[in-house]
């Protein structure tokens, strides 16, 4: 009896540890392989991207780009008023440095001091020496009548003293007309270095007057009303005090216009094919996550560029905010959703459950009573999650996200409709190579 005992004992032992690992197999199994419906519904492919608000007009606040007429092509910012701070038109926005024109200005201030020196100096000598000629023209003329009077006198002398006299005349005229044409001579040489003085003067002049507005500039001011947004270089930082502005493009700042906004956003080399102008674009806003916003998309750029501390090349994508919003602000991050295209009534099911072999075979892995089998599929659009899917599936199936248990070397159920085109474009890429 205790023998029957033992026997029954063990048996039941043996039943469940054997219900235990069966139970455990099963449970590990649908822990593994999770299934899901294919789903029926609108589909919508979505380009993902986060971008930053910015006003689709603005006017640009600028220093002075008179600097480049100085050889000077850079300057740092001293001051520069709070982001944000709304302004009146005239106040002040920023400070620049001075330092390097003001030694230029310097210089300059001395060179007008030389000129206009050397301008006064220049007009007195010629006034002095017209000065000089006009008394010995006068000293002259008093000649030819002192002579004049002498021949008078000697009309009863000597033929011999009578002609003394008329050459005296005679040289007393020549010297006279010679010291007339001489001064003319000796007028126009000084009407014209005066002309040159004068001339130099007044470039010197017009340079410093010049320069006088250049260092007013220094002090820039605001050319409207409005906002003051700060302006970003090239690698997309804003300017703030102590940043250097460049002469070929000396923006400091801009006045934003807020009743028309955009979205700068950038669109990866892999979808960007399918980013076309006109798209419809949904737009979030981190500051306010319950805001929805529509917008459109208005250009996509024909050449990709490197952003910073990123080896993959981006495009640059501009979306229109549609309406007008109070709360919208430039530099805002925004979250956009490109709506690149949209299937009314399709098929799908999400990414993970689709599998290839031999690359020209795409199958999923479908629930079939309580076996699995797994069936060959066309696949139609993607977006992040989910595939559409145009055939080898109904509403009605259920598919696995991984590979289940005992499945792995099961044959594809193929469709026929795919027969003789699954391998067609490998076939022609050899003679397409060898031609």
């Amino acid at each position: 009896m205790n023998k029957r005992n033992l026997l029954i004992v063990a048996g039941l032992a043996i039943v469940v540890l054997a219900g235990f690992f069966i139970l455990r197999r099963d449970s590990g199994s649908e822990v593994a392989a999770i299934l899901t419906d294919v789903k029926q519904g609108q589909f919508r492919v979505e380009i993902e991207t986060t971008g930053e608000l910015e006003a689709k007009n603005s006017v640009k606040i600028l220093g002075p780009h008179q600097l480049r007429n100085f050889q000077i092509w850079e300057v740092s910012i001293q001051n520069i008023i709070s982001e944000g701070t709304v302004v009146k038109k005239g106040d002040w926005v920023a400070t620049l440095d001075r330092s390097d024109f003001q030694t230029k200005f310097t210089a300059k201030q001395i060179e007008l001091d030389k000129a206009s020196s050397k301008f006064n100096q220049t007009q007195l000598d010629t006034a002095l020496q017209l000065r000089q000629s006009r008394d010995e023209l006068i000293n002259l003329k008093y000649a030819v009548e002192e002579t004049g009077i002498v021949l008078e006198q000697s009309k009863f002398e000597p033929p011999a003293t009578i002609k003394q006299a008329e050459i005296n005349m005679d040289k007393a005229k020549r010297a006279y007309q010679q010291a007339v044409e001489n001064y003319k001579i000796k007028k126009n040489q000084n009407i014209e270095k005066m002309r040159e003085v004068n001339a130099e003067l007044r470039k010197v002049q017009s340079e410093y007057d010049g320069m006088t507005k250049v260092m007013e500039a220094f002090n820039v001011l605001a050319p409207e009303d409005g906002m003051v947004i700060y302006h970003k270089h090239w690698d997309g930082k804003p300017i703030k005090a102590g940043s250097r502005i460049q002469m070929w493009d000396p923006t400091v700042a801009t006045l934003p216009d807020l009743t028309v906004m955009m979205s700068k956003t950038y669109v990866n080399e892999v979808d960007v094919r399918k980013v076309q102008k006109g798209q419809v674009v949904d737009v979030g806003l981190d500051a306010y996550p319950d805001k929805k916003l529509l917008g459109s998309v208005t250009s996509v750029a024909n050449v990709g560029e490197q952003r910073p501390n990123s080896d993959a090349k981006v495009f640059e994508v501009m979306v229109e905010i549609k309406g007008t919003d109070p709360t919208l602000r430039p530099s805002m991050t925004t979250s956009n959703k490109i709506v690149a295209s949209v299937v009314d009534q399709a098929l799908f099911v999400p990414l993970e459950s689709l599998h290839t072999e031999a690359d020209s075979i795409t199958y999923v892995i479908k629930k079939n009573g309580l076996n699995s089998i797994k069936q060959e599929v066309v696949v139609g659009e993607t977006n992040a999650n989910d595939a559409v899917i145009l055939s080898g599936l109904s509403v009605s199936d259920r598919v696995y996200l991984s590979i289940p248990n005992g499945i792995g070397n099961s044959k594809i159920e193929l469709l026929p409709e795919l027969n003789g085109k699954r391998n067609k474009k490998k076939a022609e890429e050899p003679k397409l190579a060898a031609n």
